[in-house]
């Protein structure tokens, strides 16, 4: 299997590297992701300026890493375009550091990354950890491999386009895997004024959701200290989810408590 990994975060980034070493215990692993921190830029890609890409060290040994001059969607089509030049089996976004949930995901470049490939008819998925403190990264990049395993055994779908989102707890504080659909909520609802002595701007802030969500949705599930899988395919593009997904909450977080 050959799974390519991404995200929004930077190709430093701790997330990145916590998934990467344990997806190569199932698979071929390969790296391009933006050179610095690309939070929020969507699907933006770059198209008046050249993008420049250099190979970069890799901190788990042996996993070819791009460093890419640009977004994170610019990082999946150079990736899947000119860089890499075996056929791509999945690709996998993340771990993002603080939570992709609800309207948000439209700004996401976590998000954005795996809807690049995903329209290049390859299973994606966007994962993130709620917190940007004290993370809990291993459970996520455990649960990404099982999620990749499931993929590769024709378990789940090859049209998948998943949005998972645990919370920042132990494993053993958390209640429930949901399969959700995005919450009609943002984190981003406050615009700030200010003055630098020569001119106002304006500030865009990114707030806690203070009310309480449907359970049925993303937000809701994170609320109630379950993991969220979001079936983006089905959100996005009105594709309806295959019954199998509907399951798949269930067997996750079983499996993932039996992983050593």
């Amino acid at each position: 299997m050959e799974i390519l990994v991404t995200n929004d975060d930077g190709v430093f980034a701790p997330g990145l590297w916590t998934v990467v070493k344990e997806l190569t215990q199932i698979a071929r692993v390969i790296v391009v992701a933006p050179d610095r921190e690309q939070s929020a830029q969507g699907t933006a890609v770059t198209l008046r300026q050249p993008l420049r890409v250099r190979q970069a060290t890799p901190l788990v040994l042996n996993v070819t890493t791009y460093a890419v001059e640009g977004t994170p969607a610019d990082s999946i089509i150079l990736a899947l375009g000119k860089l890499v030049k075996c056929q791509i089996d999945m690709v996998v976004s993340g771990i993002n550091s603080g939570p992709n949930l609800g309207d948000d995901v439209f700004i996401s470049g976590t998000v954005g990354a795996a809807l690049q490939s995903y329209l290049r008819g390859i299973p994606s998925l966007a994962i993130s950890v709620t917190s940007t403190h004290n993370q809990h990264l291993e459970d996520a990049a455990r649960l990404a491999r099982l999620i990749a395993g499931k993929v590769n055994d024709h378990s789940l779908p090859g049209n998948i386009f998943l949005n998972v989102n645990l919370p920042n707890l132990p494993l053993a504080r958390i209640n429930d895997a949901k399969i959700t659909k995005l919450a009609s909520q943002t984190h981003i609802d406050t615009v700030a004024e200010g003055n630098d002595g020569r001119q106002a701007y304006y500030w865009l802030v990114r707030e806690k959701i203070t009310k309480t969500a449907a359970k049925d949705t993303d937000i809701g599930a994170i609320e109630h200290d379950n993991i969220s899988i979001t079936p983006l395919h089905h959100e996005l593009l009105n594709h309806p989810s295959p019954v199998i997904i509907d399951r798949l909450g269930a067997e996750l977080l079983g499996e993932l408590r039996e992983m050593p």
